[in-house]
């Protein structure tokens, strides 16, 4: 009897394993001897990255190249990968599919622009290393220990894992022998985060990583460390003044506001010095503040809870509901408002980083975010052909009649919105509000910055969202609390709804002291 139940135990564990990997992996293998992985540019995208690096090779795929996807006009600038060939395009740890990848796994809650065909894996997780490792491998990939700190920093759960923004904005690791092993390890994976936030955006830097270390933070450390050596990146004690400066200068910016625990940010301040910003250090300057509200200067808001806060009295408030809240405000308007494809290709092909290799924001990535959101009465088959035959070509060799054309296929500002914007109880995001007050073309001419000059119609829009997000956020603290709320403004929207030439006049959404 023992035995049989060992034999069933046996098979039972052999159809787990062949069923937790990646659909069709085998037949993968067969068609694909390489591959090449594109990964977020955060912890939980590179061991992504490092993971599946592992995985794939050992169902003898050779990874042979790995490269960043951001959000953004960056995800249109990638390099584009031949699917048909004999390396097969990968992408980990994010949310946006597109129609070259062959696999596409990620743990978010949501999935846009996935073809059907593409192998995926889709599992609400902490974070996605964590799925590769311990679900698809059949055998661990990274140390759980690692896992548990990539999940922690990726979910930013550091109110019940004591830790405070000192130690997650810190650069250097040193073995304590009055802390414990599991203390130790902590500090050496906020670290090791730290030190792949500062330099991520040096050429190479990334990659080298995932090309080259080993699924492990020990082994992630090491390598940043010798390439801060061997490519001359500042030094820890450079890095560590630049953030301490950037700690003092952020204390005073003008554009940092706090009221009602409440923190109200314009843009990141000055970042250019190496390791200096940190997205956390609203909360070191201000650890009472439960709530982080900031507007980006490219067109989006993002809202956040104090993750350094364990006894937070406003656990009832969802910053997903009042990201809905404060668009309602504005749907009307931005349900009449239209873009029209060509506007659409255009920004997402407007990245310093675009070039003749990158792929581009084709048909295929249009139809696959937005398909089922214009109206395809107006448009006929053989001009849709046209239309899907132009999107291949890049914006800049565009003729005026390609534009044209583009022109009559449009999709409304809120469709736009509502596609690109998202997150939950506890961190959110308001996005693609750099499409609002759009002309159909690029200006004329070399355009300069004007610090003097009068915000752009979508920086002023943005700000807009940002005010409300914050006076709704407030008043939804005081109600909480049982107090009543006086708003110190009210954001205003003129029913009269008139646009000129693309752009929103400035009485339309005014602010009313």
């Amino acid at each position: 009897m023992k035995n049989l139940i060992k034999s069933i135990l046996r098979e039972e564990s052999r159809r787990l394993i062949s069923e937790s990997g990646i659909r069709n992996i085998k037949a993968l293998a067969k068609r694909y001897p390489m591959a090449k992985i594109y990964f977020h540019q955060d912890l939980d995208g590179v061991t992504t990255a490092l993971a599946m690096k592992n995985y794939l090779e050992q169902n003898g795929i050779k990874v042979v190249d790995a490269e960043i996807i951001q959000y953004g006009d960056q995800e249109f600038s990638i390099k584009k990968q031949d699917a048909d060939g004999d390396i097969m395009p990968v992408l980990v740890d994010f949310a946006h599919g597109k129609p070259m990848f062959v696999i596409h796994t990620d743990h978010h809650d949501t999935q846009a622009g996935v073809e059907q065909g593409t192998s995926t894996n889709f599992k609400p997780s902490r974070s996605n290393v964590e799925t590769i490792s311990q679900t698809i491998s059949p055998k661990d990939i990274f140390p759980k220990g690692d896992i548990d700190l990539i999940s922690m920093v990726d979910s930013a759960d550091y109110a019940s894992n004591d830790i405070t923004p000192e130690q997650v904005m810190n650069y250097l690791y040193k073995f304590d022998r009055e802390r414990s092993v599991g203390q130790n390890k902590k500090l050496l994976g906020l670290v090791t985060n730290k030190l792949l936030l500062a330099f991520k955006n040096k050429p190479g830097f990334l990659r080298d990583i995932v090309m080259g270390a080993k699924p492990s933070l020990m082994s992630m450390l090491l390598n940043i460390k010798d390439q801060m050596k061997t490519k001359g990146f500042a030094a820890i004690k450079d890095l560590d003044r630049n953030k301490e400066d950037y700690v003092k200068r952020q204390s005073i910016n003008p554009n940092v506001n706090v009221g009602d625990k409440v923190i109200s940010q314009y843009g990141g301040g000055n970042m250019m010095s190496p390791g200096s910003y940190d997205r956390f250090t609203p909360f070191r300057n201000n650890p009472d503040a439960d709530f982080l509200v900031i507007a980006w200067p490219m067109g989006m808001v993002q809202a956040s809870c104090n993750p350094f806060k364990k006894e937070r009295a406003l656990k009832g408030i969802n910053l997903g509901e009042v990201k809905d809240e404060v668009l309602a405000k504005w749907e009307s308007q931005l349900k009449e408002k239209m873009i029209p494809l060509s506007t659409i290709k255009w920004v997402s092909e407007s990245g310093k980083q675009f070039g003749n290799e990158s792929v581009g924001f084709t048909f295929k990535d249009f139809m696959a975010l937005y398909g089922d959101k214009f109206d395809k009465s107006n448009v006929s088959e053989k001009n849709m052909a046209t239309i899907a035959k132009a999107m291949d070509t890049p914006f800049k060799q565009l003729s005026e009649g390609d534009m044209d054309l583009l022109d009559s296929i449009q999709i409304r500002v809120w469709d736009l919105i509502k596609a690109n914007s998202g997150g939950h109880k506890c961190i959110t995001n308001i996005s693609a509000l750099n499409y609002v007050g759009r002309g159909k073309r690029p200006p004329k001419g070399k355009y300069k910055y004007d610090a003097d000059g009068e915000d752009s119609p979508f920086v002023k829009f943005t700000k807009m969202i940002q005010k409300e997000f914050t006076r709704v956020l407030k008043e939804k603290i005081a109600n909480a609390s049982g107090e009543r709320y006086e708003p110190e403004f009210e954001v205003e929207v003129n029913e009269s709804r008139r646009y000129s030439k693309g752009r929103i006049k400035s009485n339309p959404m005014r602010f009313r002291k």
